[in-house]
């Protein structure tokens, strides 16, 4: 994913490129009902992946996101020419994308299980975590 920091004074506010990598943590009751075939899950981790994908990784790999307010975003010229700009009404940056994310799976996610802890890693040694304790 692609993305600029609009009105930041260094590096990133040019538009650059990061291969993220998502981590997700949830909790729950595990399902303890043999008729059911998910005995002994809280959730099938096949179900994680699909949700995760559809919802976050199909929509923003390849992407360029930007903040709608930035000048450049402002006219036509990059959806025009672009597959996939998405403008986001916030600062495209890790610690505020994670938290898009975190806002994203908590919506989509069944009932019965919770999202815990959410790591979004910009670089090896770059990231933002959120725990369910920063809730409160």
């Amino acid at each position: 994913m692609a993305h600029a920091l609009f009105g930041y004074e260094g590096p990133c506010k040019n538009i650059h490129g990061h291969t993220y990598h998502l981590h997700v943590t949830l909790s729950g009751k595990i399902i303890e009902d043999e008729s059911n075939p998910l005995n002994g899950l809280v959730i099938d981790f096949g179900d994680i992946k699909i949700l995760v994908h559809d919802k976050i990784v199909d929509r923003f790999d390849h992407a360029l996101v930007l903040h709608k307010d930035a000048p450049y975003s402002i006219n036509s010229f990059l959806p025009d020419h672009f597959e996939k700009v998405i403008l986001l009404p916030f600062q495209p940056s890790c610690e505020c994308l994670m938290i898009h994310f975190k806002e994203i799976l908590i919506g989509s996610l069944p009932e019965h299980v919770k999202l815990v802890y959410l790591r979004l890693e910009e670089t090896a040694t770059s990231y933002a975590e959120w725990r369910i304790e920063d809730q409160r």
